[in-house]
């Protein structure tokens, strides 16, 4: 597995404790702005996750696709990436 593969799962394990215990701080009462700072900390780090698999994607598949294969796939997929990003 690669670093990033491996901050990325961390950081998915992580967010899904954190997911488990928003749960909890709703089923709890617990006040909004707090539920709400644990939501932005927990979407900072899908956020962080999501941008360590598009890296190691980038280092081996695109990379390996452009050396030795047809690189206009794995360029269209980037592109299409990124529109979904922007357009969030």
């Amino acid at each position: 597995m690669t670093k990033e593969r491996d901050a990325a799962l961390k950081a998915l394990k992580i967010s899904r404790g954190q997911i488990d215990g928003i749960i909890k701080m709703i089923e709890d009462g617990r006040y909004c702005i707090d539920v709400t700072n644990q939501l932005l900390a927990t979407q900072s780090l899908l956020k962080r996750a999501e941008l360590q698999i598009l890296q190691g994607h980038m280092r081996s598949c695109v990379k390996d696709a452009c050396m030795t294969q047809h690189p206009e796939e794995k360029i269209e997929e980037i592109n299409k990436i990124f529109e979904k990003l922007i357009t969030k």
